[in-house]
């Protein structure tokens, strides 16, 4: 079975899709597909759907990330209808952070997305992302699961292990950009714990985190325990591709 490797994009919250498109030619080289976040971090972002479709017409396959925070019943069937348009049939639904600007809607849940999107389509693929915690039953029926970051082989190999399912998983894996990057990830999300002695190394070692990743997503591939990775290389994705392009040939 070939393991996948799907690169999370940073969307520009700008109308430029310059950068965009420099990210997605760069990874592509190790890139299986793409993944485009939705908002992410709770700002406002050119849309997943339209990126994903800049990702395909590169030759790439996109994956549209859709949260539930954003969008009613009816914004929801505009999304897929927009996608189904261009081409787009890959899709991540997530809760989503806390916006820092407006409320969050309470119209949809990731459950009731992944309804919505099997009776618009029976094509569409969906996905949901798992925390390292017990999997709700209603997860299974998803056709991937996200696993969230993590930066213990050993933690991520216990929940494989404590949750088998028939469906492709994939393992997430994230850069550590900077000490103050590290902090404000642990501070954001408790749930995610980093060691402090690769807090230290990439306080030291601006490429320290770089490595990190790069190591963990090839000890990920030789456990055979996951379909792939869920790599987020935010910034360094140049860093990130001269690293991993030999070693996962």
């Amino acid at each position: 079975m070939t393991f996948e490797l799907i690169c999370e994009i940073e969307p520009p919250t700008k109308p430029d899709l310059k950068r965009v498109r420099h990210q997605i030619g760069t990874l592509s080289t190790i890139a299986h597909s793409f993944l485009i976040p939705d908002n992410h971090i709770g700002r406002a972002t050119v849309s997943s759907v339209a990126v994903a479709h800049e990702v395909q017409a590169m030759g790439g396959r996109g994956i549209a990330c859709l949260n539930s925070r954003d969008r009613n019943l009816l914004g929801f069937r505009r999304d897929l209808l927009t996608a189904a348009a261009y081409g787009v049939d890959q899709f991540l639904f997530v809760y989503g952070d806390k916006p820092t600007s407006g409320n969050r809607t309470s119209d949809l849940t990731v459950r009731s997305m992944i309804e919505e999107a099997r009776k618009f389509s029976p094509d569409f693929r969906v996905g949901a992302a798992a925390a390292m915690r017990p999997l709700p039953a209603w997860k299974r029926t998803a056709d991937f699961l996200f696993l969230q970051v993590g930066f213990s082989l050993e933690a991520q190999l216990r929940w494989r292990e404590a949750h088998p399912v028939d469906v492709p998983v994939y393992a997430g894996v994230m850069v550590l950009a900077s000490e103050r990057h590290a902090r404000n990830l642990a501070a954001a999300i408790p749930d995610i714990a980093i060691p402090d002695d690769l807090i230290r190394r990439v306080a030291a070692d601006r490429m320290a985190g770089v490595e990190a990743a790069c190591e963990q997503v090839l000890k990920i591939r030789d456990s055979g325990a996951f379909a792939g990775v869920h790599l987020i290389p935010v910034a360094r994705y140049r860093d990130v591709e001269s690293r991993l392009a030999a070693a996962l040939r």
